[in-house]
């Protein structure tokens, strides 16, 4: 089942970053890196065309407050979201307390090992702070990178299916993953 989630009041700090809630403050940053092609189309939304489609986003990030802004030096430089899962993709986890991760890295930063780092902080946060039994998390079959992220980070196959895009033009082939607090716990002890 989807656990309730909210992090509006929430910050988490790494080595290198901060994972904090979003502000209005941080549209400049979320546009800059939002507009560039690759970023949204391995995530499976357009790139951002306007500052006004940015605000839109910005505000969703806001006002549901499930999304992470990811700073680093002082700038906001990708999200990391706590999603709802399917749940009908994965009946089996209909008893345990769950969601879905998913994430976005501004090209500028990319190859430097702040994702998994981010999302190493995500999992620890989810599983010892709010208790959550699973976590899902998918990538397209064509986005290796975020592959290698989930497979770093100890994240297991669950299936190989199709995302279909917000506007229900486009499915697109990925792969889903999960990862179990038992498997974590595991991986932390060694």
């Amino acid at each position: 089942m989807n656990a309730e989630i909210d992090v509006s009041q929430v910050t988490l700090k790494t080595e290198r970053l901060i994972l904090r809630p979003w502000r209005q403050e941080d549209l400049d940053d979320l546009f800059e890196y939002a507009s560039v092609p690759e970023i949204g189309e391995m995530a499976g939304w357009p790139p951002h065309t306007t500052k006004g489609g940015s605000q839109w986003v910005l505000n969703m990030f806001i006002n549901e407050k499930k999304t992470f802004a990811l700073e680093y030096n002082g700038k906001a430089i990708g999200s990391l979201g706590i999603e709802f899962y399917n749940e009908e993709r994965f009946p089996e986890l209909k008893e345990k307390k769950c969601r879905e991760i998913g994430y976005a890295l501004s090209k500028d930063y990319w190859g430097r090992g702040l994702m998994p780092e981010a999302v190493g902080e995500v999992i620890r946060y989810l599983f010892e702070e709010v208790g959550l039994d699973v976590i899902v998390c998918g990538h397209f079959l064509s986005n290796g990178q975020s592959a290698r992220v989930q497979e770093k980070l100890g994240f297991k196959h669950h299936s190989f299916g199709q995302f279909e895009l917000r506007d229900g033009s486009t499915k697109i082939d990925d792969e889903a993953n999960t990862l179990t607090r038992e498997d974590w716990e595991k991986r932390n002890q060694n």
